[in-house]
């Protein structure tokens, strides 16, 4: 066996497995190998479930010796980032306030790709809570960005996009609320996907805003981030926003598709002229294989980040109420002590809580406060279904949306953290997807000072089939250029 394991696609690793090129087995040990040489650089995984892994392998390889049709994911190693829940082992959502918590059941995303019979490498480092652009705020370590590890690999998916860009999983889970999927996507070089909200369960997701949260996949190509997302999309019982996919119109590729272009998009201070060009290549490549640009505008999208800004936090501050320190997770009530019980409230979430989830609790419980709720969180949401019915009208003259997926290349350690603001606004072009519950892709367009730049796409609600058909279609008419 060598390496070059670790760098197959899914159908590639299915092809290779059902012929018997090399069994699961090997290819689970090549990837635990790899991880236990370059993740004490790179930093992706918080936890390894390295022995559930072997032993799923081996069920897998029983299958393929006895016959049995497989699905695609059969045997495929992946990562989970580590706020959704795989039973029985830890689940810290890169909190001190989760640090000992272990899973009691299986998040629906987990119970699927079990009866796709994935194999689960293990739990990827996170922004705490999810709650940050560049995995700094994880409570353990940061994640460094393996193209350029002096820089930060995105967030709050960065475990998981690091660890499918440096090949320690072939693909893996994260979560997107406003870019967390596709943001570190773009930083690493690799493809992010964010559904429709509902298209996916949340089922076992730890809660960051749940009108916004959505499970999705990393993988290294659009056709990987297909087979994944048809693995884990599906209505559940237990999520009542889950949904089954409608009907609507798709597109089969580039040829006569319209794709808009918002203005509002490419005239933003800071932007990176490398990004923009590299952009405004793919947009040339996308025209050059038959697609037909369209100018558009999607007027409200300088409101997104405000909108979101209030929105999120008043959803944070409801669902982090739980955290107490009393029903579990960290605590600092000691039996026998003198402590009223607001002491063990207080003390318990002042330590058990970083700094930006406690600014974000701060500023959720103020939006939603007496006297200030109609006059932030009411206007928010307002504003909210108009960034909505901005893309509702785009979409009547448009099939596909294409924009830079951020406005800079991934930044060094540091760069942003004393200053928020400057961190919030990496989001500000994944941001609107999210507040309109729109499926969005970000996939790999170009290099600016040798660092990737991300391209995403935006499809109307529930026309996946319509990103991945004109995402594969540019990946192949560019061969990543």
């Amino acid at each position: 066996m060598d390496n070059k394991l670790i760098t197959l696609s899914i159908k590639q690793a299915h092809e290779k497995l059902i012929t018997k090129e090399f069994s699961a087995r090997e290819l689970t040990k090549e990837h635990i190998a790899h991880i236990e040489k370059t993740d004490g650089n790179i930093r992706a995984y918080v936890s390894n479930t390295f022995d559930d892994a072997l032993a799923e392998a081996d069920r897998v390889d029983e299958r393929i010796r006895l016959g049995d049709v497989l699905s695609p994911l059969a045997g495929i190693p992946a990562a989970i980032k580590d706020n959704i829940l795989i039973r029985g082992h830890r689940a810290t959502a890169g909190s001190k306030m989760l640090e000992t918590y272990i899973a009691s059941y299986d998040a629906t995303v987990i119970e699927r790709l079990r009866k796709q019979q994935t194999v689960f490498l293990g739990k990827t480092n996170m922004d705490e809570f999810a709650m940050g652009s560049s995995t700094e705020n994880s409570a353990f370590f940061p994640t460094k960005n393996p193209v350029d590890v002096s820089r930060v690999p995105g967030g709050s998916s960065g475990g998981s996009a690091a660890a499918v860009a440096s090949h320690q999983a072939v693909f893996a889970l994260g979560s997107d609320t406003g870019g967390s999927i596709r943001q570190p996507a773009s930083f690493c070089g690799v493809v992010g996907m964010k559904p429709t909200y509902g298209a996916v369960s949340r089922h076992g997701l730890m809660a960051m805003a749940s009108s916004l949260d959505q499970i999705g996949p990393i993988t290294r190509s659009v056709e990987d981030a297909e087979l994944v997302f048809q693995a884990l999309a599906g209505k559940d019982p237990f999520d009542a926003t889950s949904v089954t996919a409608r009907s609507v119109p798709v597109i089969k590729g580039l040829r006569g598709a319209r794709i808009g272009v918002p203005k509002e998009y490419f005239d933003v201070e800071g932007m990176d002229t490398g990004v923009r060009a590299s952009v405004e290549r793919a947009l040339v490549e996308m025209e050059k294989a038959g697609a037909k640009l369209v100018a558009i505008s999607l007027p409200n999208t300088k409101h997104a980040i405000s909108v979101y800004y209030i929105i999120m936090p008043a959803e944070v501050s409801s669902n982090l109420a739980r955290y107490d320190g009393i029903r579990y997770g960290y605590s600092t009530y000691k039996a026998g002590g003198d402590d009223v019980l607001a002491d063990v409230y207080e003390r318990s979430r002042s330590e058990g809580f970083g700094k930006e989830v406690q600014r974000r609790i701060m500023l959720g419980t103020y939006v939603l406060s007496a006297g200030y709720y109609d006059a932030y969180y009411k206007k928010a949401q307002q504003v909210r279904t108009k960034i909505k019915e901005d893309f509702e009208k785009a979409f009547e003259n448009v099939d596909i949306i294409a924009t830079p997926t951020t406005p800079t290349s991934a930044f060094r350690f540091g760069e942003k953290t004393k200053d928020p603001l400057s961190m919030y606004l990496e989001d500000i072009f994944t941001i609107p997807a999210n507040l309109a519950g729109l499926p969005a892709l970000s996939l790999p367009c170009g290099m600016t000072n040798g660092l990737p730049v991300g391209l995403q796409l935006v499809a109307p609600w529930f026309a996946e089939e319509s990103i991945f058909a004109v995402g594969k279609e540019y990946e192949h008419v560019t061969r990543g250029v």
